[in-house]
């Protein structure tokens, strides 16, 4: 009879009942800090523009290369990266433009002028192969524009418009 009340602080429920919405709320915020600071979500090179939650890109330099008919292979091994054309017409004496975007590090992205060399196209540059690249070759005026994947561990790619049945 002479039982003395406990004090809710001993109590593991109450802890429950308390500290896990606290925790919860604490965390939530944490995350809306987060994913405020991180910025875009998106990792697009090219320039897009955003209409009614939808973005949009301008397709004309994948149009033309695909009007034209061209594809390339692009090959990169023992400190050389070079472009040969597989179909279609280029025009030859010119240098092209070749980004090698890495899949998560922007900084570590490659933009490469290839000058013309033999049937193709060159440039003596090292290029990682511990992870894939994704590629994209247009000529210096930015008329038409070919992209591509290059796997991890892989010395060729094929690169192709991106409109068509082809990529």
């Amino acid at each position: 009879m002479n039982e003395r009340s406990k004090s809710p602080w001993r109590v593991p429920v109450f802890w429950l009942v308390v500290g896990l919405p606290l925790l919860s709320i604490v965390a939530g915020v944490g995350l809306v800090i987060v994913a405020v600071r991180s910025g875009g979500a998106d990792v697009v090179s090219d320039p897009v523009q955003r209409v009614s939650q939808i973005q949009t890109t301008d397709l004309g330099p994948d149009e033309a290369a695909a009007k034209l008919g061209l594809s390339a292979v692009l090959r990169v091994e023992d400190g050389v990266v070079e472009v040969l054309p597989a179909t279609g017409k280029f025009s030859g004496g010119t240098a092209l433009q070749l980004v090698l975007e890495h899949p998560t590090r922007q900084s570590d992205d490659l933009r490469l002028e290839l000058l013309p060399q033999g049937p193709g196209w060159r440039v003596q540059q090292a290029v990682d192969g511990e992870h894939d690249w994704v590629v994209q070759l247009r000529d210096a005026d930015g008329r038409w524009r070919l992209h591509g994947r290059l796997p991890k561990q892989q010395h060729a790619a094929r690169l192709s418009p991106s409109l068509g049945g082809d990529h």
